[in-house]
């Protein structure tokens, strides 16, 4: 059995189930999720940047918090949102109306992690 659970885990791990995307990762694939909006050269490069400096500040916030010792689930909520804000706030000088309410209202669901099992809600019965 144990045998199984090792060599269960070791290939979850190899094909990256427990690994977090790079940056590089995650900006490729909100860039092939904003393609829906068929934005010209120059907003796309300026999108890029924007979603860039979002997931690195992302990434700054959670080492930040590992490396103090103590995961606050609370504050890291309250960080993701100011950061999602301030990339908000940018997007929305950047597209138009419509376009910022596409994104919200369907790229940017497609672009939160996916948690195996069907995510959260079963852990309060």
């Amino acid at each position: 059995m144990i045998l199984v659970f090792v060599t269960g885990s070791i290939a979850a791990m190899a094909q990256g189930g427990f690994q977090q995307r790079t940056v590089e990762e995650r900006v490729k694939n909100a860039m092939e999720k904003m393609e829906a909006l068929k934005l010209d050269k120059e907003k796309t490069a300026r999108i890029d940047s924007i979603f860039t400096d979002f997931f690195k500040a992302q990434d700054k916030a959670i080492e930040e918090m590992r490396s103090s010792g103590s995961f606050d689930r609370d504050a890291m909520q309250a960080k993701r949102k100011e950061l999602g804000d301030e990339r908000d706030g940018k997007l929305k000088k950047l597209l138009s109306e419509d376009e910022f309410k596409k994104f919200k209202d369907e790229i940017e669901p497609a672009l939160r992690p996916q948690r195996p099992g069907g995510g959260g809600g079963r852990g309060n019965n």
